[in-house]
Parts: structure tokens; sequence; C-alpha cells
């Protein structure tokens, strides 16, 4: 990518204190536009993800909700350089089960084949099947979709052949976690204009929500039970 900021020599970059390795981000403002249904801005992936658990979090503290867990909701670092903090945070958390908050590569846009990205801004959010660093748990992985049925929240399946998330490590982490991961479908990610619908972003608040309510010890054992 190349960046003019309007010098005609490195000499002139310096003087304006441009320097090697200096981070560089886009100036683009968050909006919400087709009659407040759709939030377009930059960073969604993964801004979404910490909104999503943050507003879960919210819920079940301001409704009471009862739930037989003790939740952890955890902002990673380093994610697209190397899954670096998704590997320290499950050594720290030791987690039984993860649900990883991502969002998903909308595929609705021209220039995209189905068979890419399958998931579709607007209708619900997805749970990813396969991707490069990590098969979900099975029983786990059905498990979210029965929730999903038995609760009426529209629920998309995926894949991703060519990325990671931060699955791949937490579900290797120690003897290893039953890991599974739910996406709010966004167009156009690592863009300065992102644009997910609201709708799916709560439709993902109230899945977690409902599997929070029901991952009992009889629950969570069955997902590794031989």
């Amino acid at each position: 990518m190349f960046i003019d900021v309007g010098a005609t020599s490195k000499e002139e970059a310096e003087e304006i204190g441009v320097m090697i390795g200096d981070p560089v981000v886009p100036y683009s403002t968050f909006q919400l536009i087709q009659n407040g249904k759709i939030a377009m801005g930059k960073a969604f992936d993964d801004r979404i993800g910490a909104f999503v658990f943050a507003e879960t979090m919210k819920r079940i503290k301001s409704q009471n909700i009862e739930h037989p867990n003790t939740l952890y909701g955890v902002a990673t670092v380093q994610e697209e350089v190397g899954l670096r903090g998704a590997q320290t945070i499950a050594h720290v958390v030791d987690p039984d089960v993860a649900i990883i908050l991502e969002v998903d590569i909308a595929g609705d846009v021209p220039g995209i084949k189905p068979q890419d990205a399958q998931a579709k801004m607007g209708k619900g959010p997805s749970l990813l099947t396969f991707d490069a660093g990590m098969i979900p748990n099975q029983p786990l992985k059905n498990w979210v979709i029965e929730v999903a049925k038995q609760c009426q929240i529209p629920l998309q399946l995926s894949q991703m052949r060519g990325g990671r998330t931060d699955g791949a490590p937490i579900h290797m982490s120690r003897a290893g976690c039953p890991t599974v991961v739910i996406g709010v479908p966004t167009r156009h990610i690592h863009s300065h204009s992102g644009l997910l619908s609201l709708k799916d972003a709560e439709n993902t608040v109230r899945l977690i929500i409902e599997l929070a309510k029901r991952l009992d010890e009889k629950t969570v054992e069955g997902f590794t039970v031989l």
C-alpha cells in the first residue's frame, strides 16, 4: 500500500515525523444506515465479537439470568499475527468450553463465490464448521445447532478454508478444550467500511445467553465422553 503524505523525499517524510514501523490507522467513522438496521465502520473484525460478549455479560447481570457457569469474556490481542493472545489466555483461564465470537465473511456481494463464503448478512449468526486451524468439537457443534432450533434463533453454517481464528490454539490448550466459533456475518472485512446487520448482532447475543443457560456440568461432560 502506498500512502501519500505529500513528501517528495525521505528527508521530508522524516521532518514531518514519519518513521519506519509507524502504525497507520484509517479514518473511518461509525455510522448507522438503512434506517438504523445496518452498522458501517472499520475494524468490526473483531470489535463486534467484543461487543457481543460485553452485551451478553451486561444482560446476564442486569436481568439476573440464571446459569450454572463461571463466565469469562476476553478480548484477545494479536490474533491476526499469530493467534498469540488466545494462547496465553487459554492457559490463564483453562476453560472447560470455549465459544469464539467473531465476524464471518458475508459472501452476499459481487465477486465472492458461494463455496468460498456461505454466510449472508441479515440471515442470523453463523457457526463455523471448519477452518484452516480447527475442526470444532462435533457434539458441541451439534448441540449449538439444536439450541438455536429450540430457541428459534436463525443460524447459518459456514466454513473457511483459508483462515484461522482464536479457536485454533484454544481447542488444543492443555489436554484440549471443546470449542466452537460463532460469527456475525460482515461484508468487506479488513476494509475501511465493513457492514453488518444489528439484527444479526442481537441474535448472536441471544444465542450466547441461551447457550450459557444450558451449559451445565452434565452437558459439558457429554462433549468429550468416550
